[in-house]
């Protein structure tokens, strides 16, 4: 009763708020929709706060004093380009200022120093200047140049965005897209990427084998015909049922398949909160799981694999938060720590590592045990009093619009009537849901998932049809609705 009357309270504050005067939406009948723009506008606030107006470039944080940091990342200038897309399509720059704003950060972009064999950016800036970093802001420690595959993966997204979306820019946009070689991360022997490069080194640290918000990086290298399509099927779904791999989360149920010569072990896990099976990524958080279909429709091409997946990952989510943890609030991701830092939670259930990401700062985890395996018994599993100072973060709920949009309109609406979380400028990172604490900062990567999750809502999937083109289709859709989940077989 609760969570229905929170809903129709946000619906009509949501009918009572204006659109945005330049809109190019139809109007419709979504009741959400005003107060799905009202945190757009918000959301983008915080872009406007945190860029450099002289070199188009975000910081990668924005305290709520105002203050920014001297770092960026490939990541967050990948979000701030698609994040100004949205911005114009929703209605809250006009076509001139989108330009303007995107010029400046191609322009950066051109004169950033990056590997010349590759083509690749390095990890961290300094967001006012564009130059490489060698040192960490604020402790001066040194800093190795490393090519990351996921943080150049979303740099290059927004690149092809703004290449399709904004024409007087898709030239520069496209020039640097074109000369990033993904294929520069693929390891053949293990048909995985490297999670990095060293250029000084020639280092490749190997690699990424499960499936999470790194498989951008995989499917553009497969769409720019980089990476060859049989690498979709290199990670792990789930690590095989064999005692060797009894140390993993929970035992999967499942079997092999082979695809393009490549043998996978289709796994999946069971969540009891649920009673659903759920096909895991290594930390069970939301950024793992959807972070990817903002703008790739894994869910269309994967219609016997990732379309149950991802809707059964949401539903474990909301059933650990209102359910096994009864917090009363759900959405687990890697975020700030309220009382300062940064960690990885998520929904241990749901994720493959045996420590599990858990979903508190004290850290709950379950060990359901692995049955026929020695030295795998169960232990107890925890209670709803065991879960204390749980971290729910925003943007975890956003990622899940598209899935369980009401339940999600829900939880935010009691995210901000019962915490300041809230602002001009958006959501604040995360919010400890027992003692009330929230962050002081908004970060540009959780900001930029936020944008991408509304644009599509309100544009009509604005970011999808810019990112997909008829190539990155061809190449990647087959390959996509070759497999069958685990999940899928026991629906």
């Amino acid at each position: 009763m609760r969570r229905r009357l929170a809903f129709v309270l946000c619906a009509i504050v949501a009918l009572s708020l204006p659109s945005p005067a330049s809109a190019k939406q139809p109007v419709d009948t979504d009741p959400a929709r005003g107060t799905l723009e009202r945190y757009a506008a918000d959301t983008w606030r915080s872009f406007v706060a945190m860029t450099d107006p002289d070199s188009g470039l975000p910081a990668d944080r924005l305290h709520i004093d105002g203050t920014v940091s001297v770092q960026t990342s490939t990541t967050n200038i990948g979000g701030y380009m698609w994040s100004a897309v949205v911005a114009e399509a929703v209605g809250f720059i006009d076509r001139d200022e989108l330009v303007d704003r995107l010029i400046t950060t191609i322009g950066t972009l051109e004169s950033m120093e990056r590997d010349e064999d590759s083509g690749q950016f390095y990890n961290w800036y300094d967001h006012r200047t564009g130059e490489r970093l060698t040192t960490w802001p604020p402790t001066g420690a040194p800093l190795v140049g490393r090519l990351s595959s996921v943080d150049n993966g979303w740099l290059a997204t927004g690149l092809q965005v703004v290449r399709s979306s904004v024409p007087e820019l898709s030239a520069r946009a496209g020039g640097i897209y074109d000369g990033m070689d993904f294929g520069a991360y693929y390891v053949p022997e293990r048909n995985l990427i490297a999670r990095s490069i060293v250029p000084e080194t020639g280092a490749k640290p190997c690699c990424y084998d499960t499936l999470g918000e790194v498989r951008i990086g995989s499917y553009i290298g497969i769409g720019k015909g980089e990476i060859p399509q049989r690498h979709y099927f290199g990670p792990w779904r789930t690590f095989p049922d064999t005692c060797q791999f009894s140390w993993q989360q929970s035992k999967p149920v499942g079997g092999w398949r082979t695809y393009l010569g490549v043998d996978v072990f289709e796994g999946a896990y069971h969540y009891p909160y649920t009673d659903e099976y759920v096909v895991p990524n290594w930390g069970g958080s939301m950024f793992e799981a959807l972070m990817v279909p903002l703008f790739v429709p894994e869910e269309d091409w994967g219609q016997r694999s990732w379309r149950v997946n991802h809707p059964a990952f949401v539903r474990g989510q909301i059933a650990h938060g209102l359910e096994e943890a009864q917090y009363g609030y759900w959405g687990f991701s890697p975020a700030d720590v309220p009382e300062g830092g940064y960690r990885a939670y998520g929904t241990p259930w749901l994720g493959m590592d045996p420590l599990g990401y858990p979903s508190n700062n004290d850290n709950t985890t379950v060990d359901p045990g692995y049955p026929g395996c020695p030295d795998s018994e169960p232990q107890p599993l925890p209670g709803p009093e065991d879960y204390t100072n749980g971290v729910v973060t925003p943007h975890a709920s956003f990622l899940a619009l598209r899935w369980a949009p009401e339940e999600v309109m829900d939880n935010l609406a009691n995210l901000e009537r019962d915490f300041d979380i809230s602002s001009d400028w958006g959501f604040r990172d995360s919010v400890n849901v027992d003692t009330g604490t929230v962050s002081e900062f908004y970060l540009a990567l959780d900001q930029a998932m936020i944008m991408a999750a509304l644009g599509n809502h309100l544009a009509d999937d604005l970011l999808r049809k810019a990112f997909v083109t008829p190539q990155f289709r061809g190449r990647l859709q087959p390959v996509m609705a070759m497999e069958e989940f685990a999940n899928f077989r026991r629906r």
